[in-house]
């Protein structure tokens, strides 16, 4: 097995687990081993597709490709854990669209407030071709996309009441490190704070934040709603996860490996689709049991807030096709 010389290459505080732990694709005796890590608690439900995809790929490579999942943070960041797909000492991450757009500029599209008419046409926008062109243009960082998991909507919430845009006013809401984002929750009145995710608990309990954004299996199981105590459903915006292959992994794959890794990859995104929504139901029931009070704002307010953002994005003359592209489908 090659041996890989990560000092000096892996983000600070990462070498020493690294240098025991990970080889990206491992290959002995036949058998190649991938690494994936990501920032979710084994509990979440795109991690329990990523066990899904482990099983579905061993059984249809005779366990000849296995699949080794580094579930939370343990190998860094969203954006540390992309950094090490792009050297190739990681093989696969799972990263939201959101961190992604900082590699490839086309996915701040999914950014935008109020994009998607329903669920129906975020499905088919993310299988079809639209959904394929984009998984390819991360290729040139070395980054390939295999599917887009769910990550339903994303709604604030925070320690005071909210049912208005005017409610954001002033608050510190974290958001993750997209431009996107932080000019949404400006364009609301809000103040936006990037913070990693495994810090964000601590950060809402110190007060350097006071509130954040995500959606309900996320506020639920990172235990958030202990600290907020109001969740406003004004689902502003659904910006998938994308499950990324690095390329320097990618292609030292035959193709019947790289036929097994994608169609494993794709079931486990029918799959995720199927619990999310049991996922969703069962947060939003836990959460007002513990005394969350969630509240359903009238969401044109919101729209009108946000349309200046669309005015931006339409300068560029081929942002303002995607844009066009994505509201044409059906």
């Amino acid at each position: 097995m090659k041996t890989i010389n990560y000092r000096g290459l892996v983000p600070k505080g990462l070498f020493i687990l690294l240098i025991f732990s990970i080889m990206a694709c491992g290959k002995e005796k036949d058998v190649t081993v991938i690494k994936l890590g990501h920032g979710l608690s084994v509990s979440h439900p795109v991690h329990v597709a990523m066990e899904h995809m482990a099983e579905r790929l061993k059984e249809k490579s005779n366990a000849r490709v296995l699949l080794e999942i580094y579930p939370n943070q343990q190998l860094g960041t969203e954006r540390e854990l992309l950094e090490l797909l792009q050297i190739g000492s990681l093989g696969m991450t799972k990263v939201s669209t959101g961190v992604l757009e900082n590699f490839v500029p086309e996915l701040k599209v999914f950014g935008l407030p109020f994009l998607f008419r329903d669920k129906e046409h975020r499905y088919n926008v993310l299988e079809g071709e639209i959904g394929e062109n984009l998984m390819n243009a991360s290729v040139p960082k070395r980054l390939k996309g295999l599917t887009f998991y769910d990550a339903g909507s994303r709604s604030f919430y925070s320690k005071s009441p909210m049912d208005k845009p005017e409610d954001l006013k002033g608050l510190k809401l974290r958001v993750m490190e997209s431009n996107t984002a932080m000019n949404m929750v400006t364009s609301l009145g809000g103040s936006p704070t990037p913070i990693a995710w495994g810090e964000l608990y601590t950060a809402l309990q110190q007060g350097i934040v006071d509130g954040a954004e995500n959606n309900l299996p996320s506020f639920h199981l990172s235990r958030h709603y202990e600290v907020c105590k109001y969740l406003m459903l004004d689902e502003h915006s659904a910006l998938p996860d994308e499950l990324i292959i690095s390329t320097l992994v990618w292609n030292k794959l035959s193709q019947q490996e790289q036929k097994w890794v994608k169609e494993a990859a794709m079931e486990s995104s029918e799959y995720q689709k199927k619990i999310w929504l049991e996922a969703e139901l069962e947060a939003l029931a836990e959460v007002q049991k513990s005394g969350v009070i969630v509240t359903t704002p009238d969401k044109e307010s919101f729209r009108e807030l946000v349309k200046p953002m669309y005015e931006e994005f339409s300068i560029d003359p081929e942002m303002k096709e995607l844009i066009q592209a994505i509201q044409a489908v059906k």
